[in-house]
């Protein structure tokens, strides 16, 4: 075995005792709530390997406390569930966090799940369409509060456009599929898997892709959550580490796993994780960027109020200091192994 497959054969193996024995102790047994909730979509391939393996579940059982997953179709979805009360971690888009603590949702962005670039504007495979400026007087089906529909919009403004030049359907993300396909809308901001879907089966095409449009998939909990349950979220950060190198370590499994949770064929969960990077999993400098580059969309298109600080906004949003704690125990473990 290579040194470098060691290290990382040994990170897997340390990252895979952290849940069960890392931030259990019983003071925090005592205080530990009953129920965790957490959502999974298949925008997320790490929250479903995380689900069907049972990780989180083993390691707060000593604790008492059971875990409950709610299914997300989108970031509007699992933005919903979680200002509701529904759900305590909610997977969605960086931009859409960010959209979200803009307009009074004391958001907390605890971990980067992934870097994917999981959105594009999709057309028709016979579309006569060449370039985002064709897209002026066109139906463009897209998810409000989303990163395709963010994306979308930033996608028009780089082009001289503006949202009034064009008509928005707003459907769910598989609807918008459907209402492509079926030559009902010109254009869709797609999201995947449905648009790996898309590509592969109805021979759709990527009008405009950027990646730097893309924000990053995250997992953020409430303000409130943060403060009273720190070591929960250590907990749950910890499995979703777990399931981050498992990933990446089982690409062709993490593939079959994708496809037949969402019922898609391998070659598309495949396309899907091919655009999908699981590197970096803390957040920080790299990702505020990110996202104050594409804060001013929001104010442009009068989706905050107006005057928001949206740059200051990002910087409320971005909670690094959990995940740096188990990511970092983990790093230091592995550093002081011969």
């Amino acid at each position: 075995m290579g040194h470098s497959t060691w290290r990382r054969s040994l990170a897997v193996a340390l990252l895979a005792s952290l849940p069960i024995g890392a931030y259990n102790s019983p003071a925090q047994a005592a205080d530990a709530p009953k129920e965790v909730r957490l959502d999974y979509a298949y925008y997320a391939p790490t929250s479903l390997v995380l689900k069907h393996f049972g990780w989180l579940e083993k390691s707060l059982k000593p604790q008492g406390t059971e875990v409950r997953w709610v299914f997300s179709q989108g970031s509007n979805r699992s933005l919903e569930y979680l200002n509701a009360g529904s759900t305590d971690f909610a997977s969605t888009a960086g931009l859409a966090a960010v959209l979200s603590r803009a307009n009074g949702s004391p958001l907390k962005t605890v971990y980067i799940a992934s870097r994917p670039e999981w959105t594009a504007l999709v057309v028709p495979k016979e579309s006569p369409l060449k370039s985002v400026a064709d897209l002026k007087g066109k139906k463009i089906a897209a998810t409000k509060g989303t990163d395709p529909y963010l994306f979308l919009l930033r996608s028009l403004q780089q082009a001289g456009l503006d949202k009034s030049d064009v008509e928005i359907v707003h459907l769910q993300h598989p609807d918008g599929r459907a209402a492509l396909e079926q030559g009902r809308v010109d254009a869709w901001a797609g999201l995947d898997p449905h648009m790996a879907a898309s590509e592969l089966q109805a021979g759709s095409r990527l009008l405009y892709r950027n990646v730097d449009f893309n924000s990053y998939g995250v997992l953020s909990v409430t303000e409130k959550f943060e403060k009273e349950q720190p070591e929960l979220i250590k907990q749950v950060i910890a499995a979703y580490e777990e399931a981050r190198q498992w990933a990446v370590a089982h690409p062709e499994e993490t593939a079959k796993l994708l496809a037949e949770e969402a019922k898609l064929p391998l070659e598309v969960a495949k396309l899907q994780l091919s655009r999908t990077d699981f590197s970096r999993p803390l957040p920080g400098a790299e990702q505020i960027a990110a996202l104050k580059a594409a804060a001013p969309i929001l104010l442009d298109e009068q989706l905050v109020r107006p005057g928001t600080d949206v740059t200051a906004v990002v910087d409320q949003l971005i909670a690094p200091q959990l995940a740096g704690e188990v990511i970092g125990k983990a790093g230091a473990v592995a550093k002081a192994e011969p």
